[in-house]
């Protein structure tokens, strides 16, 4: 576990974003976006290499303070240490971003001992506790925000990326369920639902990208515009609420049948 700063000048008058999964996708793209904002950062990722590129590059483009921290949050106890990080750099975190996640495609009877354990780390428990640890310092501030990266997955059933789906729709029911708790205490949750977007975790997670897959940068935009109306649900693109608003009528099993006919062609190997 590592840490580096990009420049003396912390920039105290602005505010800090901490991003997990700030080292490629959408964690990139959102850290890029809210540079151009302004924001200071604190970027935090598995791949010390790439989180010192996308440091450097900020600073240079956007003249803000990036500090980065190397970890893996499926690790025992991941969320405490970033927690404790943040404090011992003195690091007042204005906004948390959960972007960090595990994808895995296949039969759910074909999968290996343990292949479900670190989607659910990072997808579930990471999530939870980084949310519940920094949402009570911001009350106690009486100001944040939180915004948790879900998925239109969390809206229906998902064959062959079963576990995926069914933890983005944790994602989603915890979120929104955090935010009414902390109605009142100056801090919001915001919830950001992308279809599929064009990144690397696709084939991470054993399948091919769909070709109409929406680049990071354009969920990045739409995720920053929401956060800065204190929007509960960002869903970015017509087509990505189109196919929300038909999962909440359709049935669920007509819901799996059409997944099903989406996600296994895009399998790998």
């Amino acid at each position: 576990m590592t840490s580096d700063t990009t420049a003396a000048n912390t920039h105290k008058n602005k505010q800090t974003a901490l991003i997990t999964g700030a080292s490629s996708g959408i964690g990139a793209a959102l850290a890029r976006q809210l540079a151009a904002h302004g924001w200071n950062l604190a970027l935090v990722a598995r791949n010390q290499e790439r989180l010192d590129l996308i440091a450097k590059d900020l600073h240079r483009q956007h003249a803000v303070s990036v500090e980065i921290l190397a970890q893996d949050l499926a690790q025992p106890a991941a969320a405490q240490m970033v927690h404790a990080w943040t404090r011992q750099h003195g690091i007042t975190v204005d906004l948390l971003v959960n972007n960090a996640g595990a994808g895995h495609s296949g039969p759910v009877i074909a999968a290996a001992d343990y292949a479900y354990e670190r989607l659910i780390d990072l997808n579930i428990t990471s999530m939870t506790e980084l949310s519940r640890l920094f949402a009570g310092d911001m009350a106690g501030r009486g100001r944040g925000q939180i915004l948790n990266v879900a998925s239109t997955g969390a809206y229906q059933p998902g064959p062959y990326t079963a576990v995926y789906y069914a933890a983005k729709s944790y994602v989603h029911s915890f979120s929104l369920a955090l935010d009414e708790e902390l109605r009142g205490t100056g801090v919001s949750v915001s919830l950001l639902c992308p279809g599929a977007t064009a990144t690397e975790f696709s084939s991470r997670a054993g399948k091919a990208d769909l070709t109409s897959a929406m680049p990071a940068a354009q969920v990045a935009r739409a995720a920053v515009q929401g956060l800065l109306r204190r929007q509960r649900l960002i869903i970015p693109g017509f087509g990505n609420r189109l196919v929300i608003v038909l999962s909440k009528i359709l049935p669920g099993h007509w819901l799996a049948w059409m997944v099903a006919r989406i996600q296994k062609p895009l399998l790998l190997g």
